[in-house]
């Protein structure tokens, strides 16, 4: 799911920092997170002391700086702990990256809820690390009215229930709980578009002309991080291509996620596909994903890593910015904003600028946004979640934080994400996200198929190749290796019923014989 990556890291660990610091004697003062309980006061001598890394509403920060500190999510706990005397909520910050997560998670030192996007959990299932949440989800909430959603199920409270059912991992368990959306959109100065007589673009061909435009009349005309282009930008391009022919390739249906991962290919059949030859020097579609990537760059910006977007969007001096719905915190409530602004999704690649193309309509990448997992933590007490006291005050916090006035009042604190919870209503300025999120979800997430080093190396060589660091066949070379090592390292580590995708990938012969641009042998 999608994260604001390009936050300097140093910026976050100081925030982590801050959140480990005791909080004033002053309680009308909101520091970053809330701290550990005052040694010797009552809330410290409570025999369940919860920690939990919330993400964009850790109370205390300022989301894109504006508007004030967050109490949002404190005020809630502090409801929590009123109904609950034996426990106390203490909120941390966490820095936003994976090396951390598994090194906290291995450790045994995580804290007992934390944020993180399910697709990094899914690669960790089997160490353990997480709980299973199925069999609270299936049970009423405690806190739901009778007649009210969550009375027969806790599933029920939640609003967007094809993306949230979707989150299941591969191994058909639920280990999150998806607590708002997000989606990405290209952001536009209306003023500039209107002097130049532009307008959202209806296809891809349009999209690249508009560009031209800019570009000629002195604007930068695209605005984006090489993070976000090396995740969404692949994944959008790459559905384009594969689509057309996902019928004859997608070899695992799980009747649990087909609502919303319709056709989604998982990592075992995208290790199972590249040993056919797909994603390689000899499949057609994949040097096609990269000619398009690398044709549109010119139209971005010079520097892609540490320019501040955001300030060259709003000084007018870039025309778009490719971003997603936690930009408009900063849009919508910052008065010193000097033009009018609206938002479109990418438009399709038609045909006639590539063969592979059906024209159809992009899909979407984000959908979930706040994710939050139970880890191990919160059973340290008898280590077995099944007699822990402890999880099970875990598990009531996360479903008090979906009753819908406590949702109203932590979600819409911040005007950056759509609520999750059924009789929560977001903020106007997002509703064209709302509309977005009705689409269809995307073929893959590459950037969470497989490990870290694959990630660092797809990012490094993806950015090289764009500044043109490296030509196309060297690159393309290098992509392949970096999948060759992927692949194996995956199916060594983990168990992949090879047989069952072998029955499925024979019983999909007849449709893949007519389709053409398949890899040789592929048919």
């Amino acid at each position: 799911m999608l994260k604001a990556r390009h936050i300097p890291l140093a910026i976050i660990l100081a925030a982590g920092a801050w959140a480990l610091w005791p909080p004033s004697d002053d309680e009308a003062t909101v520091r970053l997170g809330s701290g550990p309980a005052k040694a010797g006061s009552e809330k410290a001598r409570r025999p369940y002391q919860l920690r939990m890394a919330p993400g964009l509403y850790l109370p205390g920060t300022m989301p894109q700086n504006v508007g004030k500190p967050l109490r949002g999510l404190l005020e809630v706990a502090e409801k929590f702990e009123e109904l609950y005397g034996d426990t106390h909520i203490e909120f941390v910050g966490s820095p936003g990256v994976r090396e951390w997560l598994v090194t906290q998670l291995a450790a045994g030192t995580a804290p007992d809820i934390l944020n993180v996007n399910v697709e990094n959990v899914w690669q960790d299932v089997q160490k353990g690390w997480y709980v299973p949440l199925d069999e609270y989800l299936d049970r009423p909430s405690p806190f739901a009215r009778p007649g009210e959603p969550g009375s027969k199920q806790w599933w029920d409270v939640f609003k967007y229930q094809a993306i949230t059912r979707g989150k299941a991992a591969p191994d058909g368990k639920m280990y999150c709980i998806s607590y708002d959306m997000v989606e990405t959109g290209i952001f536009y100065n209306k003023d500039v578009f209107d002097r130049l007589g532009l307008r959202p673009p209806e296809d891809w061909a349009e999209f690249l002309q508009g560009q031209a435009r800019l570009r000629e009349a002195g604007y930068i005309p695209l605005l984006v991080y090489v993070q976000n282009a090396t995740d969404w930008g692949v994944d959008l391009v790459f559905d384009q291509l594969y689509y057309p022919i996902l019928p004859g390739i997608d070899l695992r249906k799980d009747p649990a996620r087909e609502d919303y991962l319709a056709g989604y290919l998982d990592w075992d059949e995208i290790c199972y596909l590249y040993r056919k030859g797909f994603f390689t020097r000899q499949d057609p579609r994949w040097r096609e994903l990269w000619r398009i990537l690398k044709d549109w760059r010119r139209y971005w910006g010079r520097d892609l890593s540490t320019a501040d977007m955001m300030r060259l969007f709003v000084t007018q001096k870039g025309a778009m910015y490719w971003s997603a719905s936690w930009s408009v915190q900063k849009l919508a409530r910052d008065p010193d904003i000097p033009f009018r602004w609206g938002i479109f999704y990418l438009p399709p690649i038609p045909p006639s600028v590539s063969r592979y193309s059906g024209g159809h309509e992009m899909c979407v990448i984000g959908g979930a946004a706040v994710q939050y997992v139970v880890t191990n933590s919160a059973f340290k007490d008898t280590g077995d979640p099944a007699t822990s006291e402890r999880l099970k005050r875990a598990i009531a916090f996360l479903q008090f934080l979906t009753v819908p006035e406590n949702a109203d009042r932590i979600t819409n604190e911040v005007l950056s994400m759509l609520p999750n919870v059924r009789g929560v209503q977001p903020h106007p300025e997002l509703k064209p996200f709302d509309e977005f999120l009705k689409r269809r979800y995307t073929t893959t997430k590459w950037w969470f198929t497989f490990d870290l080093q694959f990630d660092e190396v797809f990012l490094r060589m993806f950015d090289l190749y764009l500044n043109d660091g490296i030509a196309d066949e060297p690159y393309l070379e290098w992509t392949e290796k970096n999948l060759d090592f992927a692949v194996e390292t995956t199916l060594r580590r983990k168990k992949v019923d090879l047989e069952a995708l072998d029955r499925a990938w024979r019983d999909l012969a007849p449709l893949r014989a007519g389709m053409e641009g398949l890899p040789d042998g592929a048919k």
